[in-house]
């Protein structure tokens, strides 16, 4: 499996980082998302490391009714939630990642997660796809 195969991705045609991850977070929230955490990439490799690194973030995206479903089916699962989006800076714009949770969820083999990881499937490439 390679890395282009374990997400949804799109460039939009913005270079101003605020504005992407606004847009970004209004697509998830029209699909029952909410954005828990935001990590930015760029000013943590800058304070930790000294060394610049163009704009990056990582959201870290959840749908309440699907981690419950989630979760109760097996607790464990936490390790993978939630679930992540990235946005960067890409000739041309900002690229927008959504992780496809079919892919990370392939490797647990639980046919009762299965149906869990579609439905966030079609919730996060409806969300992608309205950017």
């Amino acid at each position: 499996m390679g890395l282009d195969s374990l997400g949804y991705t799109t460039v939009m045609d913005t270079n101003d980082m605020d504005d992407a991850v606004a847009r970004v977070t209004e697509a998830l929230k029209a699909e029952g998302f909410g954005v828990l955490t935001t990590i930015d990439v760029e000013a943590t490799m800058r304070a930790k490391l000294g060394v610049e690194f163009g704009p990056y973030r990582i959201l870290g995206a959840c749908n309440p009714s699907l981690a419950h479903a989630a979760l109760t089916h097996a607790p464990a699962l936490g390790l993978l939630l939630p679930c992540n989006v990235t946005v960067r800076q890409v000739p041309g714009g900002m690229e927008v990642s959504f992780v496809k949770p079919t892919e990370m969820f392939q490797a647990l083999d639980d046919p009762g997660l299965a149906k869990v990881a579609h439905d966030a499937d079609v919730k996060l490439k409806r969300a992608v796809d309205a950017l």
